[in-house]
């Protein structure tokens, strides 16, 4: 099974957020997850970024694939810290 960490886009027309998930690669954008790990909103100014970094580690150690924008914000959620 592919496992995939990637955004799954929630909130109204134009003014998205996006919850941090971990999913099944050939499951839908919104669809079925198995595991929320984090929350990013860029209508924000900064943007916000939770992300729980030892869930994510603990994925990528299983296996699990982050996406570019994944990747991107893990790098900027660590800055952070």
């Amino acid at each position: 099974m592919a496992v995939k960490i990637r955004l799954a886009r929630h909130g109204a027309k134009k003014k998205p957020f996006y919850r941090v998930v971990v999913a099944d690669a050939r499951a839908r954008r919104d669809g079925q997850i198995i595991e929320q790990v984090g929350r990013y909103n860029p209508n924000t100014d900064p943007s916000t970024i939770e992300l729980d970094l030892e869930k994510i580690e603990s994925w990528i150690g299983k296996g699990a694939q982050p996406t570019d924008t994944v990747v991107r914000l893990i790098e900027t959620a660590k800055k952070a810290q």
